[in-house]
């Protein structure tokens, strides 16, 4: 297993709420069925602030390449992007593999898929 954090920054100007009701509504819906695996989405009180960070289960790099190749094929993901990327202002991703001893080793399998 693999697990994907994203961190992303929005523009000061931008309306967290704003950000969120249109992924929620138009983004999530898309992405949940593609990428499964949505271990938690969100966004800081303290530290930098207008930042939102999701993390993401997937069982390998080959696993993520796919799901992430066929979202992006996705017209419904598609629109949903051209309207939430101006609100991004830095795009932060990373890969982790989970320590030998980390609870999150013993979720479901079905999780990552």
């Amino acid at each position: 297993m693999i697990v994907e954090e994203r961190i992303y920054t929005l523009h000061t100007e931008v309306q967290m709420a704003e950000y969120l009701r249109i992924y929620e509504t138009e983004g999530l819906v898309v992405q949940i069925p593609i990428l499964g695996g949505l271990l938690g989405y969100f966004h800081t009180e303290i530290g930098t602030l207008n930042q939102l960070v999701h993390l993401w289960a997937y069982k390998d790099l080959e696993d993520r390449r796919e799901r992430r190749e066929k979202l992006h094929r996705n017209e419904q993901w598609l629109e949903c992007l051209r309207k939430i990327r101006p609100m991004i202002r830095t795009m932060e991703n990373r890969i982790m593999y989970p320590t030998s001893f980390s609870p999150i080793r013993s979720l479901p399998v079905a999780l990552a898929a």
